[in-house]
């Protein structure tokens, strides 16, 4: 019996469509893969990446291959560098024949830290998410998006208490436009902007560092979303960038919030 392939059937897709209006972005979404990412030492970070897999579909054409997107990551490499991604949203663009793609991945990232006192390790889960843009064959951008947990002392319970100062856990939020930044040195840039970083494990040594680091390294949310966009300003691999932060309280029922971009606007993407 020949193989299903083998039979000519119509390519429905591939057919004209009278109403010639072009789609900006079509294709999957919510596709999750198994993947490694190669990290900044070169060792393997085994994680889950949830895809989005856009192209442009001209106004003639009825409709895209969706298929092909899946075939594209089972053609994955084995291990991942953040640079094999632009790779990736390049084959997308070849293989669906567009003139214009984008790659949405979104996964949990995991950096191995050091204690501060004690230097006992343990890895530490971060939110992390590469968009990839092309446009034509010599046209890509792509953006590094980033969720750092953190410690924030606020500066008024400081000044107005005798006994000490509430803090909170913090969650900084960056988004860069970049081309070869690592996550690691991403990560390590925000954490240095918070009251103090936070780990994984801590022995009591470390713990007594930790609260007392943020105790005399106060910062409102303003402060946190000011001092991250100066550094991110001042590194040579950033170009535009967009910083979140948000304060869960620990004496409100609700969040502290605050939110600094370079142009352009958030709407207008990065």
């Amino acid at each position: 019996m020949n193989a299903p392939e083998r039979f000519f059937l119509p390519d429905t897709q591939s057919e004209t469509d009278p109403r010639n209006l072009p789609i900006q972005r079509v294709g999957v979404k919510g596709l999750r893969y198994p993947m490694r990412v190669v990290n900044a030492a070169g060792d393997d970070i085994a994680t889950i990446g949830t895809f989005s897999m856009t192209v442009g579909l001209p106004g003639d054409q009825k409709g895209t291959h969706m298929s092909r997107f899946v075939e594209l990551l089972e053609a994955l490499p084995p291990r991942l560098r953040l640079e094999d991604f632009a790779a990736l949203e390049a084959a997308m663009r070849k293989r669906l024949g567009a003139d214009s793609g984008r790659l949405d991945v979104a996964f949990p990232y995991f950096i191995r830290k050091s204690a501060p006192v004690s230097g006992v390790a343990s890895l530490l889960d971060y939110d992390a998410r590469v968009i990839v843009e092309g446009k034509h064959e010599h046209s890509q951008r792509t953006q590094l998006h980033l969720t750092i947990a953190a410690t924030s002392l606020c500066p008024c319970s400081k000044n107005i208490s005798e006994y000490g100062a509430h803090n909170q856990r913090s969650h900084l939020t960056v988004r860069v436009e970049t081309a070869g930044l690592q996550l690691e040195a991403l990560a390590a840039l925000v954490e240095a902007q918070a009251s103090c970083e936070v780990f994984g494990l801590l022995k009591r040594p470390d713990e007594k560092y930790v609260t007392e680091r943020a105790y005399d390294n106060p910062k409102f949310v303003e402060d946190l979303v000011r001092d991250i966009a100066l550094a991110l300003a001042a590194h040579p691999q950033i170009g535009h960038y967009h910083v979140t932060a948000e304060n869960f309280e620990s004496i409100h029922n609700h969040s502290a919030f605050a939110e600094l971009w370079s142009e352009p606007a958030p709407n207008e993407g990065i």
